[in-house]
Formats: structure tokens, sequence, C-alpha cells
């Protein structure tokens, strides 16, 4: 009985996505198949590259080619669309890729930082849509934040790798970061300390406490020992949230 066409096509998409595993369907001339083969997966390998270049700069040829390899092989994509491939591949390091000799320690938190970027890059929202009317301070009412602004942390200072430094081990302490759009559709970092990532935090639940409320609960919070000081600096900082949008304005308490 003649093959399926449906059977046929899994067979050669399988073949592209791993020759080395899965046999060609027969009657097909090997110099045809090497032209789909090496354009499908320098397509993928071109586009990752382009989306991590950080960790693509990392790994040398042979190392890069192969974990895209597996990617390309294991991973099953629910999406047709290319600007999706970068949350997919994301997906592989966290659940499928595992514990491979050689590696990089840092790679998947790596990756996740620079996916990030390419989010927000394409995120369809508008800043104006979630932007309150202005006339309210937003250090006497609740400071609104953008929807656009992530706080991150990472076991691994991840926005200071480069080839000249690859850290081995995670510090002792964890890395907290700052990734945002502004109106200017930017995508922008920012690295926090306790009390910055606290503060946003707090101001991100919409806890209904104004910006000079916020901070001064995150003092309590932490036992500052210095908490006047502190607090002039705390609201200095949401001066320069809302300088940078990540704070969009505010809504009367």
């Amino acid at each position: 009985m003649a093959e399926s066409l449906a059977s046929l096509q899994t067979r050669f998409a399988a073949h592209l996505r791993n020759p080395q595993t899965h046999p060609a369907p027969e009657g097909i001339e090997d110099r045809r198949l090497e032209i789909y083969r090496g354009l499908f997966f320098r397509n993928i390998a071109g586009f990752l590259g382009r989306s991590f270049p950080v960790l693509r700069g990392l790994l040398d040829e042979a190392s890069w080619n192969a974990l895209v390899r597996d990617f390309y092989d294991r991973h099953r994509s629910r999406t047709p669309l290319f600007p999706e491939i970068p949350g997919e591949f994301l997906q592989y390091l966290e659940s499928e890729r595992g514990e491979v000799p050689g590696d990089l320690p840092f790679a998947l938190e790596l990756a996740h930082y620079e996916w990030v970027e390419t989010a927000l890059d394409l995120d369809t929202r508008e800043l104006d849509e979630f932007t309150p009317p202005p006339g309210v301070d937003p250090l006497e009412g609740c400071p609104v934040v953008s929807p656009l602004a992530l706080t991150l942390s990472y076991r691994f200072p991840v926005h200071r790798i480069r080839p000249d430094f690859q850290p081995t081990e995670a510090p002792a302490e964890p890395t907290h970061l700052l990734v945002y759009r502004d109106r200017g559709y930017k995508v922008r970092f920012m690295q926090l300390n306790p009390v910055s990532l606290r503060l946003l935090q707090l101001l991100g639940d919409d806890t209904g406490l104004s910006g000079t409320q916020a901070v001064d609960q995150v003092l309590k919070e932490l036992n500052h020992p210095e908490p006047e000081r502190a607090l002039e600096a705390g609201l200095a900082l949401l001066a320069d949230l809302a300088a940078r949008d990540v704070i969009l304005g505010a809504r009367p308490a």
C-alpha cells in the first residue's frame, strides 16, 4: 500500500530536523535534500543567534550548532510565527534541555534575560492606555506602575556576562534587575537593590498605598538602620522611576 502524504511529510520533516537519526524518504536525491537541510537549519540558527546575541557569542560554532540542532530536533513549537521562536527556545532550555556536560551554568538565566528584551520590544500595548490623568502627585497618590516594567531576579549577574566574564558559580547574593520599555519604545535595564526591588513589588501589588506610604513600609519591613535618610532616597527613587516611564503617574489615594 502506498505511503500516505501525511506519513511522508512527517518522515521528511524528521529528516530535516536531524539527518543523523532519521533517514530520508526513499526516492529523493540527496543533493536536493541537502539544499533543504541547510536552508531550514541556517534560518533557525541565524534567527536564534540574532535573538540571543550574548549567548551566541559565548559559544563556538560547533557548540552553538549542536545546541540549535538539539532544539530543532526535540522541541515541538506551538506557533509558526518567527518572532515567537525565541520564546519556544527558552521553553526548551527550561524544560527539555536538561543537564548536558559542557553547558554554561548560567545559560538559561542569560537566555531569559535576552528574551525579555525581545518580548517587551514586541509587546503591542501602549503606555498611554495605562497612564492616569495628570494632576496627582505620586508621593501623595497611588503610583501606577507600567505594565511594561518587569522586576527580575537571577542567581547569576546576567547583565554583566560577556566573553571575558563567565562565572562558573553563582555568587552568594542574587542579582535583581528592572527591565522596562519607555515611551520612546526603547527597552532599558536598571539594577535594583533590596529597597528598590521591594518598593516596585509593593507598588505593583496595587495595595492602595501612596508613594510616601509605600517607601515608609519598605523601610520598616527591611528594618533600615537610617530610616530618615533612606526615606529621602526612596522618595528620590520614585521621582527617578517616573522620569524613566516606569511609574506612569498616580491615582488619588
